[in-house]
Parts: structure tokens; C-alpha cells; sequence
């Protein structure tokens, strides 16, 4: 059988005349993937902001506590003295030292040295520190409490004293270093 068939004698086809209805648009399903897509996005670049500002938070966190461990080690060393071990001492502090504390240091090394040696062994002990500030120059300012302990010299009796310091601390390298060191009193 054919598709057409005979009306009045002419062959026409029998969906000539008939009007097909164009599909109707569903809006919800492209809605609501670009929603999907706008809020995913807004997801990732909240997700990348927050680690980002993390990675910051953990990185002055680190360097923050480098400092401190620093200075808490430096302050220790410091204050506990040898005066069998005069020289090293010396050598240990001046080791360590960069800018003017070094520079006063160093001039001040031979009277350093004599009074080492001639004051009785004593233990320091810091109590507690704490970053006052970041400097400008990528240097801490920490400020530091600590103790002496030194018996006299007949052993009998314990003497303990305390004091405060700003040591400022800087980073040379992959070290730290004591570019200040002030006693506040």
C-alpha cells in the first residue's frame, strides 16, 4: 500500500494539511544545571580562598614558632655559664650573632671572657617568651623572662635571679640568628 491515497482524484499526502506541535521547552532541567554549576563553582572557589588563607595562617604560625624556639634556645645558652669553658662560651655566642649585637659583642669580647671566667657556673632557664612584633625587616622582636641559678662558692647556698630581654631575632639563610639584645628592666 502506498503512503498516499486518492482524494478526489489527485494523490495527496495524508500529512499535508496536519500541523505537528513544536516540543515544548523544559526550562526546570537547564535551571537547575546551571544552578548545580554556579553553586559547585562558588563551592571550589571558596574551598581554594579558605585554603589559601590556611596555608598563609600555617605558614606565620611555623615561622612564629621558629622564632620563638630560637630565642627560648639562645636565651638558655646565654644565661647559663661555664667559666671552665670561657672561650667556647664565647665562641658559641658570637656564633650566633649578626648585626649590632654582634658588633658589641665582638668589642666587648675580652671583658666577656674575664668576667665568665671568673663568676661562678650558673643554669639559665627561660620561663616563658612571647612575639612582641614583626619588623619591617622580616625580623621578631621577642620578649623573654628567664631565670639564673648559680650557688656561691662555698656551695651552700642557691641564688636565683630573674630579668626580662627583647632579643630580636632575624633569619640569615636557613638560620637564626640574635641581631639585638636589650635587657629591660
Amino acid at each position: 500500500m502506498s503512503p498516499r491515497r486518492r482524494v478526489d482524484g489527485d494523490f495527496v499526502a495524508t500529512d499535508y494539511f496536519t500541523v505537528t506541535p513544536m516540543p515544548v521547552r523544559r526550562w526546570g532541567l537547564t535551571l537547575v544545571t546551571v544552578t548545580a554549576t554556579l553553586v559547585t563553582a562558588a563551592a571550589i572557589a571558596a574551598s581554594v580562598f579558605m585554603f589559601v588563607e590556611h596555608e598563609s595562617d600555617r605558614r606565620d604560625a611555623v615561622k612564629e614558632a621558629a622564632a620563638l624556639g630560637y630565642a627560648r634556645e639562645f636565651m638558655t645558652m646565654y644565661m647559663t655559664l661555664d667559666p671552665f669553658n670561657a672561650n667556647a662560651y664565647a665562641d658559641r655566642i658570637a656564633a650566633q650573632a649578626t648585626g649590632e649585637f654582634a658588633k658589641n659583642f665582638q668589642q666587648k669580647e675580652n671583658d666577656i671572657l674575664i668576667q665568665v671566667a671568673r663568676a661562678e657556673p650558673t643554669t639559665g632557664e627561660v620561663l616563658d617568651a612571647g612575639l612582641q612584633r614583626w619588623n619591617d625587616d622580616g625580623s621578631a622582636d621577642v620578649l623573654i623572662a628567664t631565670t639564673v641559678t648559680s650557688k656561691t662558692p662555698d656551695g651552700k647556698t642557691t641564688i636565683e635571679s630573674g630579668s626580662r630581654w627583647i632579643a630580636t631575632t632575624i633569619k640569615e639563610g636557613q638560620q637564626w640568628k640574635i641581631s639585638n639584645l636589650i635587657q629591660v628592666i
